[in-house]
């Protein structure tokens, strides 16, 4: 007796940007750093930059070229994505573009949203089809992984066939150069492919689960002048409660992922990846092994979770689908995923938005 088929969404094709110029720590060292209140940080900066290494695992991060800005990063992902899918781009149904700030040009904090990135992606893509609706989701680190999730609706609901997610954002423009969390933050975009499969088995995605905690961590993370009271310009920067961040995300991140997990009706020892964003390498790490602690694990398998936090630092909307695509492209040592491997993307950040996906691999 043959199962009934269903439609699940898979991926059929991932892309990747990563932004040539490297900037290493020591790139820090000639900077000014004051505090929240305006005072300067009379610590030295070597010892400023050895603390800062040693709690987010930073070594150093990509910044976009003064030519490109975050919608042409989304398009570079875009057109590796779409070439690894093989698939005509006049057939997608939805492109969907997750930023936190659209287009920064260099040497201007200003951002520039209109027209959506996503209408100047699926121009760039020289894409006809009037059917091929574009928007922008504006959702924190999570909204790339957001994306996913509304294309796995549309797809599963019958109202699309493909869609194409981007995660861009060029967070080198919008960060205090006199604020030490500034230092976390870098360039990148990646872009997935989603298409609809009829399958007997379970694949593709499996569950997923979002939550938004606005009542009291709406404003951890917020736009603000810069520390510097002597800063030049009235310019607004990117601001965050780092401890209240890290309390907030190893608390609640943990217990969130298990019911995603159990959602999907699987074991953590089914799990064989766990794709974390990447934020700060103590955070995860801690996230990761309260997850393990709440099935009993005390140990964190080797190679379950895969970083790349140490050389491309933290750009938001695009540490998964970056992650993601090194991992499927080969490109990370030590991790693969294969046939019938199921894995988990999850993210958190401003909002306070968490969410997550269980996926198996057709």
């Amino acid at each position: 007796m043959s199962m009934e088929k269903r439609i699940y969404t898979v991926i059929k094709g991932t892309g990747s940007y990563i932004p040539e110029k490297v900037i290493k720590n020591d790139h820090f060292l000639q900077h000014r750093f004051y505090d929240k209140s305006g005072e300067p940080i009379e610590k030295p900066n070597e010892e400023i930059i050895a603390k800062f290494m040693e709690i987010t695992e930073i070594e150093e991060r990509r910044y976009v070229e003064d030519q490109h800005n975050t919608s042409d990063l989304g398009y570079f992902s875009a057109l590796k994505a779409i070439e690894s899918a093989g698939i005509d781009p006049e057939e997608l149904d939805y492109i969907i573009v997750a930023h936190n700030f659209g287009d920064v040009y260099a040497g201007d904090h200003k951002t520039d949203m209109l027209p959506s990135l996503a209408a100047r992606i699926k121009h760039k893509l020289g894409i006809k089809n009037p059917d091929t609706v574009a928007y922008d989701l504006p959702f924190g680190c999570p909204g790339w992984l957001q994306g996913v999730i509304q294309a796995d609706y549309f797809i599963k609901s019958g109202d699309a066939k493909r869609a194409l997610v981007i995660g861009a954002e060029t967070l080198s423009r919008v960060i205090d150069p006199h604020d030490i969390d500034g230092m976390i933050y870098s360039d990148g975009a990646g872009a997935v492919i989603l298409e609809g499969v009829e399958s007997e088995k379970p694949i593709g995605i499996l569950s997923h689960k979002t939550r938004s905690d606005t009542l009291e961590h709406y404003n951890l993370l917020w736009m603000e002048k810069s520390f510097n009271p002597h800063y030049p310009k009235d310019d607004i920067f990117l601001k965050m409660n780092g401890r209240r961040v890290y309390e907030y995300a190893i608390s609640t991140v943990p217990p969130f992922v298990k019911a995603c997990i159990e959602k999907a009706g699987a074991e953590i020892k089914d799990i064989r990846k766990v794709l974390i964003h990447q934020a700060n390498g103590k955070m995860d790490h801690v996230i990761m092994q309260k997850i393990l602690r709440l099935y009993g694990i005390r140990e964190t398998p080797e190679f379950l979770m895969p970083m790349t936090i140490s050389r491309l630092g933290n750009n938001s909307v695009a540490t998964l689908p970056v992650l993601l695509d090194l991992i499927l492209a080969k490109k990370l040592d030590n991790h693969r995923l294969g046939s019938g491997d199921l894995y988990v993307l999850a993210s958190v950040g401003a909002g306070m938005n968490i969410n997550a996906i269980v996926y198996r691999t057709p």
